[in-house]
């Protein structure tokens, strides 16, 4: 099993890091991909004590739309920061997570959008999976990603829409660009009904689950730290929904994570 994004060099999990690691171990993860904040002293020192904890662990670094604004004067400088941290990390396997968030105003739409094309063009370059984040801003999320990809004189465009809460229409339009479905705890919650009716019509051949914890930690565990240990949660809900096993779906979804970013 393979919680395919989280946050484990976030400071929260500072104080109890090998317990942690320890618990995803006893439940089964062969790894976890972990997100970096391109730039992030604190966040690269910790995951290098993850990596001499659990080396099987990857890492994708990016500029999350959130950060957008520290780069409205040279919108090109956030891929030249992600170049220069991915270059000197081995471990290091996608750009990401990048993208889009109209939800909150940290930053002008415009600026996000430019400093969003110049990490999916880097991406490219380095022929590295994109892990995107999108809120309140999917129309131009998939014009971005549709045209960035066919920009000559790069390679393929391929990677995952993270923790998906969209509909059908988004599913689809991600699976037509050749997109991973990531699903979180988020499927486990009583609520998320159209979300379960919508995640059915993916395949599973192109689903990953994760955590993102320490957010959005699911039943039984709402109100509490997310960790990688429970994305066990997800895989049993996505089992349930399928009618088919815990064990088949992190067979899969294992598989999927190879293919897509070639641990």
């Amino acid at each position: 099993m393979i919680d395919s994004h989280c946050h484990l060099a976030d400071e929260v999990f500072a104080g109890d890091l090998d317990a942690v690691v320890d618990r995803a171990r006893d439940a089964g993860l062969e790894r976890a991909l972990t997100i970096l904040a391109a730039g992030d002293d604190k966040e690269e020192a910790q995951a290098n004590r993850l990596l001499s904890l659990w080396p099987d662990v990857r890492l994708a670094i990016g500029v999350h739309p959130h950060a957008a604004g520290g780069f409205a004067a040279a919108p090109d400088e956030a891929a030249i920061r992600v170049r220069q941290q991915v270059t000197r990390t081995p471990a290091a396997r996608a750009v990401g997570e990048i993208g889009l968030d109209y939800h909150y105003d940290f930053a002008p739409p415009t600026v996000q959008q430019q400093v969003f094309r110049a990490q999916v063009s880097l991406a490219r370059e380095l022929d590295l999976p994109v892990i995107i984040h999108t809120r309140e801003a999917d129309e131009d999320t998939l014009r971005i990603l549709s045209e960035e990809g066919t920009a000559p004189g790069r390679g393929r465009l391929r990677g995952v829409l993270h923790c998906f809460t969209g509909g059908p229409s988004l599913a689809r339009a991600g699976l037509d660009l050749g997109f991973y479905i990531s699903l979180s705890g988020i499927i486990t919650f009583p609520k998320a009904g159209e979300l379960r009716e919508t995640v059915r019509s993916v395949p599973l051949d192109r689903v990953l689950i994760e955590t993102d914890s320490p957010f959005l930690a699911p039943v039984p565990y709402r109100g509490k730290r997310n960790e990688p240990a429970y994305v066990a949660r997800v895989a049993q809900t996505l089992g349930d929904m399928h009618g088919i096993s815990a064990d088949d779906v992190r067979r899969q979804t294992v598989a999927n994570f190879h293919a897509l970013f070639r641990p």
